[in-house]
Formats: structure tokens, sequence, C-alpha cells
């Protein structure tokens, strides 16, 4: 559903983008006008109406902000704004000419929507939409918005940097190490913090920046896992450094990776070589970075039992960062969706890398990691053997399988509950909150 009424709101947006370049007649307009008209009927075919709303400045469906499409859903908010319109409601009985007429109005009109909009809608004939002003949002919701919007500003700001350092390293362009370093520091103070925050962004994607987010999480999750190992932090900050640059031999071949469909001979031996690609171009940058990020390149793949590639032809024992980042970059890579697979849950994304602990993972660290995440991240969603839904709000590092738990579902047994001292109550599911934990989003106190 949720996706549905995303294609609407952005054929919507494309119709009055055609109704302001062309005309109400024009061809282009007829074309977006049609499709978003489809669009809206499909989603009022199950719901008695559907109500858009202007929270913080962002558009709202429901309880659940559409932050992945804010700057595409702009023109429409700025329109809404402009005419003091903070609520559309849409009903089943919606005809195209209602919404032809709809649009017409809002493009061409700011005089008197705000003073007697129901007398307007009326007297042009459209009866199956609405405009009014939102009753107050409650203060918790307000301030749930403006925290998110200020980590995914955060959060975007940072990968625009990360990817300007990546290509500058592979355009083999001059660094500022004092500002890498600075930005670095940064990540540590700020985003590490919000670990579990952007865990709950699970709504954030941008096509253009996938192989950049990936990077982005992994470093982040670097530092995180480091610090709580009790890294020194100048140690943490150079772990930091290595986790960004430890796939730029990939993006130097992101066209061959980003290929659809099964790679041949040629191109997967070019893909497996990335690392020595990405080893070469850090080795460049030892003066300024140091040899740790060459290091960690080369190491990434190569497995604690050295099965991994490249291939060596001596034994040696992998750096800490290298063990450290391995374990975090495929923890991120199946936490993450991506085109070719859906992601985990978190209980099969553990079994899954159990299978390789002292293969593919230093056991010690693997041991570390989880005891420190848990097997369900802080803010997962989770159904209990009793029925009663839970959010995980704190980890039992004594058994990473009984973390501490506020009950959300049902009201009437809300609370907390630690699953160390609960011996009979079980996490019987991980409810993705794409799927089928949405519903229970809503639920999830701001804080916590």
């Amino acid at each position: 559903m949720r996706e549905e009424i995303k294609q609407a709101l952005t054929l919507l947006i494309s119709a009055i983008q055609a109704a302001k370049i062309y005309t109400t007649e024009h061809p282009k307009f007829i074309e977006f006008i049609d499709s978003a008209y489809g669009n809206l009927r499909n989603v009022l075919k199950d719901k008695p109406e559907l109500i858009i709303g202007l929270v913080e400045g962002e558009l709202a469906f429901e309880h659940e902000i559409f932050f992945d499409l804010s700057q595409k859903l702009r023109p429409l908010i700025n329109y809404l704004q402009e005419r003091e319109i903070e609520k559309i409601i849409f009903y089943p009985g919606l005809k195209r000419e209602e919404l032809a007429e709809f649009i017409s109005l809002i493009t061409t009109s700011k005089q008197g929507l705000s003073k007697d909009p129901k007398d307007i809608l009326f007297r042009l004939g459209i009866r199956n939409i609405s405009i009014s002003k939102l009753k107050a949002p409650t203060p918790e919701f307000k301030k749930k918005v403006k925290k998110i919007k200020k980590y995914l500003l955060e959060y975007e700001g940072t990968l625009e940097k990360v990817s300007n350092y990546l290509e500058a390293v592979i355009n083999e362009e001059d660094l500022d190490y004092l500002e890498l370093k600075f930005d670095v520091l940064s990540f540590l103070e700020d985003l590490v913090e919000m670990y579990y925050e952007f865990l709950d962004l699970t709504t954030f994607r941008r096509k253009d920046l996938i192989t950049f987010v990936h990077l982005l999480n992994v470093t982040i999750l670097s530092m995180f896992v480091s610090s709580r190992m009790g890294y020194s932090k100048d140690d943490v900050i150079d772990i930091g450094i290595s986790s960004l640059f430890h796939d730029i031999g990939k993006i130097y071949v992101r066209k061959i990776v980003q290929k659809k469909g099964k790679l041949d001979d040629e191109e997967f031996a070019l893909l497996k070589h990335h690392t020595i690609l990405g080893t070469e171009l850090l080795f460049r940058y030892k003066d300024t970075l140091g040899p740790l990020p060459a290091i960690v390149a080369f190491e990434h793949h190569l497995r604690y039992d050295l099965k991994g590639y490249p291939k060596v032809s001596f034994p040696q024992k992998l750096h800490p960062a290298s063990r450290i980042v391995s374990v975090c970059d495929v923890y991120d890579a199946l936490f993450q969706r991506r085109s070719y697979k859906k992601s985990f849950p978190p209980l099969k994304i553990y079994d899954i890398m159990k299978n390789e602990r002292g293969k593919m993972f230093d056991p010690q660290i693997f041991d570390e990691f989880f005891r420190i995440m848990g097997i369900w991240p802080i803010k997962s969603i989770v159904a209990l053997n009793d029925r009663r839904i839970a959010v995980v709000r704190e980890q039992n590092e004594k058994d990473i399988f009984r973390p501490k738990l506020e009950i959300i579902h049902p009201k009437k047994k809300k609370g907390f509950v630690d699953l160390l001292k609960e011996k009979k109550t079980e996490i019987k599911e991980y409810l993705d909150p794409s799927d089928k934990g949405k519903k229970f989003l809503p639920l999830i106190s701001s804080e916590g």
C-alpha cells in the first residue's frame, strides 16, 4: 500500500508540473492525470478515504512521513503551504474530472483557498476531494519528525562527503587529511551515537549513492563496534578511515558490480581483482593516510582462514582492523536490501555468519560483535511466543538471544520485560518494519 501511495503522489506531482508547463488540455497533462487518477483509484479500492497531511513541512500518510521522497515531493509541499492547505482527503467516489479540476485550482489560484475551501470546491463540482487544516500533531510526533529530519540531513551530508573523498582517490587527486580526519571524528561523535536510528530509517535509499551508503554504514558500524570493544579514540578514527576506503577498488569497477544478471568469467575475475586495485590506489596515499587503509583494502576478503582472495603465498595474520571491517561489511550487506536479493531477518543473519565463525571471521571478534549488537538490533520489532508485540530496547550481553524489551501491543499489557528474567518468554519472530511490523510503528515511543 505504501508504495502505491508513493507512486500516486509522484504521478500527482508530474500532473501538477505538466499543468504549469502546458494546459489542462495538453496531451502531456492528460497522460499524467490519467496515470495519477488510475493509481489513486487503485489505492481507494481498499480504503474509505486517503488522507495526506503536512507535518513539519513534510508529507505524511497516517503515521508515516515520506522522508525518502522529500526532494521529489517538494513542489507539491510548496504548493500546499503557499495555499495554506495542510490536509487533503480523497474519497472512493473520486472522478477523473474532479482530480483535473483540483490540480487546475491549486496551480492557478492562491486566493480564497484558506478562507472557505469547502465552498470553492463545491462550486467547482469537486465532491470527492476535501481540503482543510490538520489537527495539531502531538508534541511527541512533531519531535520525532524533527529528530528524523535532522538524522537524514546529517546522513545525506555525510554521504556527499564520503562520495567526494572516494572519487578524489579514484581520480588520484590531493586529499586534505586534516579535513578527512575531522569528518571521520564527526562520524564518531555524531553518527555513531545515532547508529540505531539509521537502522530505523528503512525507507532511506538513493540508488545513485547505494555503494556509498554501504561504505558509510560499514564505517559507522566499524567505529561503533571498535569503540565499544575498548579501542582508543585515535585507533577508532584510523579504523573508520580504513573502513571508509576498504572497498574503493569495487567502486573503481562499479559498472561491472552494478550489472544486472550473471557476470561472465572475465568480469568475475576483474571483480575479484578489486582488492588489488584498491590497495594500489591507496598505496599512493600512504604518506597522507598511512598504511592501514591499503592493508584493510588488501585483506578484507582474505578471510580469517586465508582461503579468500587475493591468494597469498605465505601465511599471515590479518590486521585487527581488517578482521573488524570484514564482520561489519558482511553484516551490513546482509542487513540492507540489495537489487539481487531481499534483506534477511536478524536471526537468519546471525545463523549465516555463525557458520563462518573461525573460517571467514575471527571467532573472538565475531563473538564481540554480536555481544555488542545482539541478535536483534535495538529498535527491532518482535513478536513473542505469548502473542505480545515488543520493541528491543537494550541488549543482554550475558545472553544475546534474550534482550530487554518494551511491550507495545496489546495496550493493556504495555511495560518492560527482561527476557533474561522471564525464562518462559521467547522471541518468536522478527517483524520487518516495511512489512509485518509496519502497523506497529506508530506504537513505538519516540524515546528509548
